[in-house]
């Protein structure tokens, strides 16, 4: 226990919000349910929103709206609900379009989520156009979705995954990259936003890099879309891949983009009802795209609430919203400064909302579990990502991830009880901190 004489934390400084329009985040918390619970005692802090973000209520009440009133299964029924249902889901594939830039709903396949759409694109396009002495190339910086389905495909097909190696500051070693592509290339694979160092590649650069190649992109955005906002023509992305519950949204739903010239070329990847024109046992016609690899009956009410999650994140100023973001991420970076032993791990000058840090003498775990005494939720271990913490030298790490409905307040939360952590208990600072 800390004594009555320890000194009191030093202050980060006052929160400068953003200038121009303003964004309230207080005014989009009432949205969210969850967020007005408690934990232990205290106000529920969420920081992991790199793992899940929490869901509005207007996301809520569509899910149990769909089951309560409107259940049915779509495109082969006649009846009226079959009907709407097949409206809606289709509707939803539109908002998805629209949301990403896509020139059409065609050009949008739902899955289960990234992880869902990687091994899609690996084990359609990466089965019929990979083959021995190929290279994927993968940057360290990526999850493990994105890389070991390129690990699977590449051993199937005799080619060969490439890292490509990072900087000090958690940046995509450019030079590295530029020297590695060749005519052996046949695929960048690439996140959008980093899960575990927040670093934002050049991603439009990179893509009209690998194209002089001939190679194909395909664009991991799960971190991204709920960052900013994205146009997957203006990057000429050949893929892009994200999920619906890291976007406000259920989980169990996601999608997958492709240019619908590369779609067209896709085989399928599952068989079953939904991908076909007719079945006879001496032949089976197939669907066209995005049918074609979408097998079975689909998550329905899931691509309903990823439809009530985009229109409610596209009713905001997202411009305002990224740059409170910023500002938000800002503050906290300085805040977390005034811990002793603590590091940060990355400092790309272009990043998101994510700060992975460790603490000397605490095992990261031991963190999450301190911080979750005082309501504060994020993650700790290897965060699928563990050759980005290698390249580090580690192999777990402590993750505070923010959101738009995150506040300066939390932050300080979050650092007041990383000092009284390593002051051993209860001081006057963590107290200051408990929310009436």
């Amino acid at each position: 226990m800390t004594t009555p004489e320890a000194p009191a934390p030093e202050a980060p400084g006052a929160f400068k919000a953003p200038t121009g329009p303003g964004f309230d985040p207080e005014s989009v918390r009432r949205d969210f349910p969850v967020l007005h619970r408690t934990v232990n005692g205290h106000p529920l802090v969420w920081l992991d929103n790199g793992a899940t973000t929490q869901k509005p209520r207007q996301v809520i009440e569509t899910l149990a709206g769909f089951y309560a009133t409107a259940n049915s299964n779509i495109h082969r029924g006649a009846h009226t609900m079959a009907r709407e249902a097949t409206e809606a889901y289709e509707g939803s594939r539109a908002a998805v379009a629209s949301f990403l830039g896509a020139a059409s709903p065609d050009d949008i396949v739902f899955t289960r989520g990234t992880t869902e759409a990687v091994n899609l694109v690996a084990q359609t396009w990466g089965r019929a156009n990979l083959g021995a002495g190929d290279e994927i190339l993968v940057p360290v910086l990526e999850h493990h979705s994105n890389i070991v389905p390129w690990q699977m495909i590449a051993k199937e097909r005799r080619a060969r995954v490439v890292p490509v190696p990072l900087l000090p500051d958690g940046q995509i070693d450019q030079d590295a990259f530029a020297d590695l592509l060749s005519y052996r290339t046949q695929l960048v694979a690439l996140s959008h936003a980093s899960n575990v160092l927040g670093t934002v590649p050049p991603v439009r650069e990179m893509t009209a890099l690998a194209h002089r190649y001939g190679a194909k992109v395909l664009v991991d955005g799960a971190q991204s879309v709920a960052h900013f906002p994205v146009d997957v023509q203006a990057l000429d992305a050949d893929f892009y891949v994200f999920s619906g519950h890291k976007l406000f949204g259920p989980t169990g739903i996601g999608a997958l983009y492709g240019k619908p010239e590369v779609l067209a070329a896709m085989r399928p990847w599952q068989g079953g009802g939904n991908m076909i024109e007719s079945v006879e046992f001496g032949r089976t016609t197939f669907a066209a795209v995005p049918h074609l690899l979408e097998a079975g009956t689909g998550n329905i009410a899931g691509a309903l609430g990823l439809h009530a999650a985009i229109d409610w994140l596209t009713s905001q100023d997202r411009t305002a919203v990224t740059a409170y973001e910023q500002a938000l991420t800002e503050y906290a970076v300085q805040a977390l400064a005034t811990v002793p032993g603590l590091e940060l791990l990355g400092s790309a000058p272009e990043r998101i909302s994510v700060l992975t840090f460790t603490v000397a003498g605490y095992d990261p775990a031991t963190i999450a579990e301190w911080l979750d005494r005082d309501g504060i939720a994020v993650r700790a271990g290897h965060h699928c990502a563990q050759p980005a913490l290698r390249h580090y030298g580690l192999e777990s790490a402590a993750r505070a991830s923010l959101a738009l409905y995150n506040t300066p307040r939390e932050v300080d939360t979050l650092t007041a009880s990383l000092h009284s952590m390593q002051q051993g208990g209860d001081d006057p600072a963590r107290e200051a901190m408990k929310w009436p």
